[in-house]
């Protein structure tokens, strides 16, 4: 059964926080040898996203690409704001919607923000995800200062 974890943002979060959060997150999937597809809302969300992680220090490098960019089967990381080609073992969804292709993968990864409207998106995720067969928990955002 698939697994997915909506991580709870707090107050204080910006879209810069949110790109470091998932830059951590992608991080953590990438050691460990899990394939991630970054499903962005729009393309210049995903060409930050990609902007940041060439921007992670040299011993935490990611091997990644923009969707369509790369070898023919991509990266183990990829990002994209259209559906994906190959298969990854990790969805990361940042678009306000869920993605119809979201059963594809086995674990998932979303964020619910603090403000109202963000929230009611996220409920509505949420009952998305949970009619594809996803076992769903929430969780409060991994702490930036962990890793320093």
């Amino acid at each position: 059964m698939s697994q997915g974890c909506f991580y709870l943002l707090p107050e204080s979060a910006t879209p810069e926080s949110t790109v470091e959060w998932v830059c951590k997150l992608t991080t953590d999937f990438y050691r460990q040898g899990l394939g991630v597809f970054i499903h962005a809302q729009d393309q210049p969300q995903a060409e930050a996203l990609d902007e940041a992680l060439w921007q992670q220090p040299a011993d935490g490098f990611i091997a990644h690409n923009l969707q369509g960019e790369g070898p023919p089967q991509g990266a183990q990381v990829i990002i994209g704001w259209q559906p994906p080609k190959n298969g990854r073992a990790v969805l990361i969804n940042l678009a306000p919607t869920a993605p119809d292709f979201a059963r594809r993968f086995n674990q998932l990864v979303d964020f619910v923000p603090a403000d109202d409207a963000g929230k009611q998106q996220a409920r509505e995720r949420f009952k998305v995800y949970r009619q594809a067969g996803f076992t769903l928990i929430t969780a409060p955002v991994p702490s930036q200062t962990q890793d320093e």
